[in-house]
């Protein structure tokens, strides 16, 4: 989880909102990925959905049954959606998204009777640091356009 930190890191250094992720496979670091939506005009280009695009290249498959894929915070529905497809087998996410958090938050989407995969899902871990990376940016994006 502290490298997918460091994805979120690279995407707020870029302007973006600062959520990374990492796929890992037999221990190895396989993909990458950081919100890259306003960079790469771009709306799928989650973090989830860049390190999903870069292991399948890696692995030349679009199928991951051995990824797990870590994350800073709680993918959207488009995000797991793209797992299933993409048949991941563990996520393992830090913070919550009490608005759009597809896992846990506002549905619990891997949870649906028609999906033909499951993926095991572990989350909390680096939550407060994830969250706080997350809660200082919007502070100082409301900051520098003069919201309270």
């Amino acid at each position: 989880m502290r490298l997918a930190l460091q994805q979120a890191e690279l995407a707020q250094s870029l302007g973006e909102v600062p959520v990374g992720a990492i796929a890992v496979a037999g221990g190895e670091v396989i993909g990458a990925g950081h919100n890259r939506l306003i960079v790469d005009h771009d709306p799928t280009a989650h973090a989830e959905m860049v390190a999903l695009r870069s292991t399948g290249f890696a692995k030349q498959n679009y199928r991951l049954p051995e990824v797990t894929l870590y994350v800073t915070l709680e993918p959207c529905a488009m995000c797991a959606g793209a797992m299933i497809h993409a048949r991941v087998q563990t996520l393992v996410f830090a913070a919550r998204e009490p608005r759009a958090g597809a896992i846990r938050s506002q549905q619990r989407f891997f949870e649906s009777d028609y999906l033909n995969h499951r993926v095991a899902v572990r989350e909390g871990i680096l939550a407060e640091e994830s969250a706080g990376l997350l809660k200082a940016f919007f502070r100082q994006r409301r900051k520098s356009s003069g919201v309270a």
